[in-house]
Parts: C-alpha cells; sequence; structure tokens
C-alpha cells in the first residue's frame, strides 16, 4: 500500500531544466566556452558543489569553482532570475493538494541548495504541502547515492514498498530503484537522460494522480 510520495523537485515540479541548461550555456559561451551545448546534459540532477566540479573540468582550469560559481549566481540571480510560477508543470499544485487529501505523505528531495529549493517552493506556493523537505547538500554522497530518500523515508516513518519516488534524471531515477522504492519517471527526451530503468514512465503528474488513485 502506498503511503508516501517522494518527489525530486527540477524538471519533476517545474521545467526548470530546460531553463538552467541554456542559461548556463548563455554564460559560458560568453566565457569562451567552445563546446556543445549537449555537454551540459550530464549537469541534470547533480548538486551544486558537483555541478561547478564539472565546470572546471570543461573550461580545463582557466577559471576557478569560486569564480564559476559568481558568475553563475550572478546570471541566475540579477540577470535572469528563475520565475517558478511561469514555468511550474500544470495541476502540480491542485495534484498536491489531491494526495494529502487521500492521507499520502509527501517529501521533497532535491539536489539543490535549501535556500533555493525554498525561495521556489515559496513562489509556487507548495511550501506547506510536504511534511518533509531534504536537500542533497545535507549529505556526504549526492544522487545517485539513494541516502537522500532513505533519510526522506525514515522521517516520514515509511518503508520503501510503501513509496513512490517521482524523478526525471538519470542519477535521480538510480537513486529512487537504489532505495527500493517504486520508481516513477517524468518523460522528458530533451536532455538525453536515460529513463529506461524507471519503473514507469508518465507524461505529467496528473498521470501520477491517476496511477495513485487506481
Amino acid at each position: 500500500m502506498i503511503k508516501a510520495i517522494l518527489f525530486d523537485m527540477d524538471g519533476v515540479l517545474i521545467d526548470s531544466e530546460y531553463y538552467y541548461h541554456f542559461g548556463t550555456y548563455k554564460w559560458m559561451k560568453r566565457l569562451g566556452f567552445k563546446g556543445d551545448h549537449q555537454e551540459l546534459n550530464k549537469l541534470i540532477g547533480t548538486t551544486m558543489a558537483t555541478t561547478y566540479d564539472m565546470l572546471y573540468e570543461m573550461f580545463d582550469g582557466k577559471y576557478t569553482k569560486e569564480e564559476l560559481a559568481k558568475i553563475n549566481e550572478k546570471y541566475f540571480g540579477e540577470e535572469d532570475p528563475l520565475d517558478c510560477k511561469k514555468i511550474m508543470f500544470a495541476n502540480v499544485k491542485e495534484c498536491l493538494v489531491s494526495f494529502r487529501q487521500m492521507g499520502l505523505k509527501l517529501a521533497l528531495c532535491s539536489a539543490s541548495p535549501m535556500n533555493t529549493i525554498m525561495d521556489n517552493l515559496r513562489q509556487m506556493e507548495i511550501e506547506d504541502l510536504f511534511d518533509c523537505i531534504v536537500s542533497g547538500d545535507d549529505f556526504e554522497r549526492s544522487k545517485p547515492d539513494p541516502m537522500i530518500y532513505l533519510y526522506a523515508m525514515d522521517k516520514l516513518h515509511v518503508t520503501s514498498e510503501e513509496c513512490i519516488v517521482y524523478e526525471d534524471s538519470t542519477i535521480g531515477i538510480a537513486a529512487g530503484k537504489a532505495s527500493k522504492a517504486f520508481c516513477i519517471a517524468r518523460k522528458d527526451d530533451r536532455f538525453g537522460q536515460d529513463q529506461s530503468q524507471a519503473d514507469m514512465l508518465i507524461n505529467d503528474i496528473n498521470e501520477l494522480l491517476d496511477y495513485v488513485r487506481k
């Protein structure tokens, strides 16, 4: 019996993967990056610490991780800030409310920093709908390690057999599967993510609600 749903955030609740992907590529090109934007696919689902490690390597050490972090934060903080209400997937809030009305426990398990998570949830006006909110930055090992999901399960007092993990990225799906939960992925073929390991593929959160109701 399903008692809880554990959600990723980027690419699941908001269409931020597209936004971050091409925004990052834009400022990287300004710094002289010669690669194709598809090289950024491997950044999807990673913590910011891992992202900056990868960006450092993409620039062959030309810029320090600290310099890249400042440039990235300035771009998304000042030049092109995230508008979560605008890029929120349809019916997310309504479906979350329905899940709660069904008596399900909800957790948000994102690789993003906690301040980013909370700011995004406030913009979407859904921060009060989660029983547990966890940031990947709080763990020594990030996804695909399952610890973030196992920790949330412990906080919700549920077993993996009682949970659905709702993901989108390759490493997120791997984390969900490693947690032994039933992993459902939101279909997205834009960024070369391998979603084949998910237990089930769906188009959106409305289909997730239909599945849980059945």
